[in-house]
């Protein structure tokens, strides 16, 4: 149950961080919009990326059987 929570609270941080740097780039931040970008691409692979993969091996295997 926990993991469903944190699972979508994540989302919704992503989400709600996403669209604040398009909302800064439509402002005219260009800065603000790149530096915003490059930390949630560095945020995706540093934390995410592994995890991401793993499921995805998963789903192929099971997929498979």
């Amino acid at each position: 149950m926990f993991d469903w929570i944190f699972s979508f609270f994540h989302l919704f941080l992503l989400l709600s961080i996403a669209a604040y740097a398009l909302y800064s780039l439509f402002q005219g931040n260009i800065f603000r919009f790149g530096l915003i970008a490059f930390l949630l691409v560095v945020y995706y692979f540093l934390v995410l990326h592994k995890a991401v993969r793993k499921e995805m091996r998963r789903r192929r295997e099971h997929k498979d059987r």
